[in-house]
Parts: C-alpha cells; sequence; structure tokens
C-alpha cells in the first residue's frame, strides 16, 4: 500500500473510531440510551420536540462528548510539536510542567479575581502559566548548551513540584469551599463542567492552531533531523522554537482552562502515531488530532462509568494508563542513551 492510501487509510479509520466513540459517549452513563435512538435524537437535530432522552444527549452529554475530543485532539498535536522542538519523544505538555503551569495561572485567578472578571481572564491566566513553565523546563534543560532525557525530565518534575506547591498554598489559604473544589478540579482534570457556550474559544484555537502547525510541518521535520542541519538550510531556529513555543503555549492554556490538568495524552498519542504513518508532521499533527479526540472521548467514559453513581476524574484515568507508559518510554530511551554512549 502506497504512503498516500496508508495514510487515507488510518485517518479514515481514525474519524469512524471518533464518531462510535462520541455514539458510545451520548449512549452509555447513569442512565443509559440505545444506540440507535442517540443516532435518532442526533437526527432531529437540537431544535427537535425535546423528550427526557434528547435533553440528557444535547444538554448534559454532547457539551461534555465535544470537549472532551477538542481537549484530547489539543494536547495530542501540543505533545507532537513539543517533542519536535526539544527533539525528545519523552516531552509532553503534562511531564514538561505546561498544564501545571496553565492551572496554577488559572487557579491563581480563580482564587484572586472576583466574578465575571476572574472567569474572563482563566484563558489568559492559563496561557501566561502554561508559557512561563514551558521556558523555565526548556532553560533549565539546555544548561550548558545540550539536552539529554535525564535533565529534561529532571526539570520538568522540579517545575511541576513547584508549581503543585503554590497550587496547594492557594488551596491552604483559601477559605472558600467553593474555590477549594475549583482548585481541585484543575489539579485533577475534568469534564464535568462543560457547556455549549463554553466550547467556542477552545475549538476556535483548536482548529486554528492545527491548521497553523500543519502549515510549520517542513521547519518541524527541520528541528527533528538536527540543530545544525536546519541552520544550514535556511532555518532560524532560534526565532522559529520560541514562536511554535508561544503558539504551543496558548493551545494548552486554552484547553487547561477548559478542563484542568490532564496528563499523558500528548506522550503517548504522538508515539503510537509515529509508530504507524512516520515523523513527517504533515501527517501526523491530523493524525494526532483524530487519535487524541478518539482517545480521551474513550477516558471521559471510562471514567463516568467505571464506579457509577461515583465519577472519577479524567486526569486519573490518563495517569493510570499514562504512568507505565512514560516508564517503559523512560526505560527504553535511557537504554538507547547508554548504548550511544
Amino acid at each position: 500500500m502506497s504512503g498516500r492510501r496508508r495514510t487515507a487509510a488510518v485517518l479514515a479509520l481514525l474519524a469512524a473510531a471518533l464518531a462510535g466513540s462520541v455514539v458510545a459517549g451520548l449512549a452509555l452513563g447513569p442512565v443509559r440510551i440505545a444506540p440507535g435512538q442517540v443516532l435518532g435524537i442526533l437526527a432531529g437535530g437540537p431544535g427537535a420536540g425535546r423528550g427526557a432522552f434528547a435533553s440528557i444527549v444535547w444538554d448534559v452529554r454532547m457539551p461534555r462528548v465535544l470537549l472532551g475530543a477538542v481537549v484530547g485532539a489539543g494536547l495530542a498535536v501540543s505533545g507532537a510539536v513539543l517533542q519536535a522542538l526539544v527533539r525528545n519523544a519523552l516531552a509532553d505538555p503534562f511531564l514538561l510542567g505546561a498544564s501545571s503551569g496553565a492551572s496554577a495561572g488559572a487557579v491563581l485567578v480563580l482564587v484572586l479575581g472576583a466574578g465575571a472578571g476572574a472567569a474572563a481572564g482563566l484563558p489568559l491566566a492559563a496561557f501566561a502559566g502554561s508559557l512561563a513553565a514551558l521556558v523555565a523546563v526548556y532553560a533549565l534543560a539546555r544548561r550548558g548548551g545540550t539536552m539529554t532525557t535525564g535533565r529534561l525530565v529532571l526539570a520538568g518534575v522540579a517545575v511541576q513540584y513547584v508549581l503543585s506547591a503554590l497550587t496547594s498554598l492557594v488551596l491552604v489559604l483559601s477559605a472558600h469551599p467553593d474555590q477549594i473544589r475549583s482548585v481541585l478540579f484543575w489539579t485533577l482534570g475534568g469534564l464535568g463542567g462543560a457547556r455549549w457556550g463554553e466550547l467556542a474559544l477552545p475549538a476556535a484555537v483548536l482548529l486554528a492552531g492545527t491548521a497553523l502547525l500543519v502549515t510549520l510541518a517542513r521547519p518541524l521535520d527541520l528541528l527533528l533531523a538536527g540543530e545544525e542541519g536546519a541552520r544550514t538550510l535556511g532555518l532560524d531556529t532560534g526565532r522559529f522554537r520560541a514562536a511554535v513555543f508561544v503558539l504551543a503555549s496558548l493551545v494548552i492554556g486554552v484547553l487547561v482552562a477548559c478542563s484542568g490538568a490532564i496528563g499523558f495524552v500528548g506522550l503517548m498519542v504522538p508515539h503510537a502515531a509515529r509508530m504507524v504513518v512516520g515523523a513527517g508532521h504533515r501527517v501526523l499533527l491530523p493524525v494526532c488530532a483524530l487519535a487524541g479526540a478518539v482517545f480521551l472521548t474513550l477516558a471521559d467514559l471510562l471514567a463516568r462509568t467505571a464506579a457509577a453513581p461515583e465519577e472519577i476524574p479524567v486526569g486519573v484515568v490518563t495517569a493510570l494508563v499514562g504512568g507505565p507508559f512514560f516508564v517503559w518510554m523512560l526505560r527504553s530511551s535511557t537504554r538507547g542513551e547508554e548504548v550511544a554512549g
């Protein structure tokens, strides 16, 4: 099978999987609705006559499922881009502190802000926290002019500890139970608060950011080939890396402002996608977007059904899957460094 046909087949398969995961997410829950009935409700549209099942599908589950797809796609795309920027397969919005930085920024606004002003400032604060964390990790890991896997992981862990301590301090100093619940939400990640009115911004940022990153596929490929080679071919690596860091931070910040910190999606999905379609970003990024949407939609479905009627934060589910995966990747990477050394 040719490369183009293989890519088309993978994209079609992922699109079908996403459609199936969306239907499953709409059908399953405390109230179970037959898939055929779900399809009938969807065919009738949101303006059709409302029964109890239609209200559950359109008002409760649909915003949550769509937000899960948007956040999963955005985290996977951001993870693939960050891995190219730092030339390390262990890079991830969560492991590099970007998600923790976005959460810390959002928590500070929630606790120190007030009312509508705080809500309006959430995406901006999350973006600022995400960018600051990425810059700090990159600066720490690049000390001495080189970046190793161990140094990158240690820098990410160090920045995460500082940000977690800051978030815990805010939690201790907060005197309002509602604020404490909000802080826990940002720490663990969740999609339960999804509303129709909150979908437009993350969806727009995801579409615009992914489209722009796809146009930058060739420079991203050049970075993977090596710093010196990229400069030889005319790429201003410093300026390009800074610009894409800002763009990735914007995407991560807006998504985390809607979902809290959800880890390991940006680590696992790009790695699996490269095994199927290769490292070329023009193909890799769309595949990551679809695969990330499928993964987080199904993870959220598991989070709200596995221990029903109790709900598990989706960030806990992704961590339970991603933790062992990260350990396996770290062992493989360390073994490779030892062989290279």
